[in-house]
C-alpha cells in the first residue's frame, strides 16, 4: 500500500500548491519517481494527463470564485495562472460550456472536478497472468522517435501512427527477422529521458527487437540494463487489450503485491501476427524492485 500513499501525496502536494507555477519534477519527487514515470503511472490511473488535472481544478476554483465573490474576471485569469481573460475565457469554456460573464449571471452550469483520491479495488474477476524472471544486460537495435512525455488534450501523442509508419515500410519485417529470441517479438521501448529532454518534457520512443550483433545501418543501438523484470501477458486485440492491462498492473498489481517499479525501460513485446486476432498474444515488461 506504500506505492499507492505515494501517489496520494503527491497528489495532496499538487492540491496544496495548486495556484502556484509547480513543476513536473517537484511532484514527482513527492511520490520518489522519475518524471517520466510519474507522469505515466498517473495517466494510466486517471486517464488524465497531470497538466489536465491541474488546469481542471483551478477552473473548478475559478468557477466557484465567479458564484460567490464579486472579484473581477481579469483578477481571476491572473490568480488562475492565465496571461489575458480572453485565455482564461476560452480555457473556462471549454471546460464548462458557459463563458465567465455567462457563469456569473448563472446562465448554464458549471462541471466540477473533484479532488482525486486513489484507491485500491479488489476485484479478483479478471486474473493477471505474469511470470517474474531476471535477465542480464542485452542490446536492442532498431529506430526512434522523440514524443512528449504525456499527450495534452490538445496534442496527439503519435505513436500509433510511429507503428503504422514502420509496418508499413517493412522495418517491422526486418526486425523481426532480425530478433536473437532474448526477449521474442518486436518491442515497443519507452527510452530514458536525457537531462536535454527533460527541458522540453519529451522522451525518445523505440520500436525495435533484442539483437546481439552489429548495429544495422539506419538503426540504433541501446543497452538494456540487467534487471528482474515482470512479464505480464497480454491475450486480445491491440490496442485495447494492452491499455487494459497497463491499467489493472498499476491500479491493481503494484498495490497488492509490494513490488515497485525499478525506474529503468519498460516495453511492450509483439508477435508477427494480425493485431486485430482476437487470440493476439502479446506481453508487457516492467522492471521492478
Amino acid at each position: 500500500m506504500a506505492w499507492v500513499e505515494t501517489i496520494q501525496k503527491a497528489i495532496e502536494y499538487m492540491e496544496k500548491n495548486i495556484l502556484e507555477d509547480i513543476t513536473i519534477d517537484s511532484i514527482a519527487k513527492q511520490a520518489n519517481v522519475s518524471p517520466f514515470h510519474f507522469q505515466r503511472t498517473f495517466a494510466v490511473l486517471t486517464e488524465i494527463t497531470i497538466g489536465d488535472y491541474i488546469r481542471r481544478r483551478r477552473l473548478t476554483f475559478a468557477g466557484e470564485e465567479l458564484l460567490t465573490t464579486g472579484v473581477k474576471i481579469i483578477d481571476l485569469a491572473n490568480k488562475y495562472g492565465y496571461d489575458t481573460p480572453e485565455a482564461f475565457s476560452k480555457a473556462f469554456r471549454r471546460q464548462h460550456g458557459v463563458t465567465p460573464s455567462e457563469a456569473r449571471k448563472k446562465k448554464g452550469k458549471l462541471q466540477s472536478y473533484n479532488r482525486l483520491i486513489i484507491q485500491v479495488t479488489l476485484k479478483g474477476a479478471e486474473p493477471m497472468k505474469y511470470s517474474v524472471v531476471e535477465k542480464n544486460a542485452f542490446q536492442i537495435v532498431g529506430i526512434k522517435r522523440e514524443f512528449p512525455c504525456v499527450a495534452e488534450e490538445e496534442n496527439v501523442l503519435g505513436i500509433p501512427e510511429f507503428w503504422e509508419e514502420v509496418n508499413q515500410n517493412g522495418t517491422s519485417d526486418l526486425l523481426f527477422q532480425l530478433n536473437d529470441a532474448v526477449v521474442k517479438g518486436v518491442l515497443g521501448v519507452c527510452g530514458e529521458v536525457s537531462e536535454e529532454q527533460k527541458k522540453t518534457n519529451i522522451f525518445d520512443y523505440w520500436v525495435a527487437t533484442s539483437y546481439a550483433g552489429e548495429v544495422p545501418e539506419g538503426m540504433y543501438g541501446l543497452e538494456i540494463p540487467a534487471s528482474k523484470w515482470a512479464v505480464f501477458e497480454v491475450h486480445e486485440p491491440m490496442p485495447a487489450a494492452m491499455q487494459n492491462t497497463w491499467k489493472q498492473i498499476f491500479s491493481e498489481w503494484f498495490p497488492s503485491t509490494g513490488y515497485e517499479h525499478a525506474g529503468t525501460l519498460e516495453f511492450e513485446s509483439y508477435r508477427d501476427e494480425d493485431p486485430h486476432s482476437p487470440d493476439l498474444y502479446s506481453e508487457i515488461w516492467i522492471p521492478i524492485k
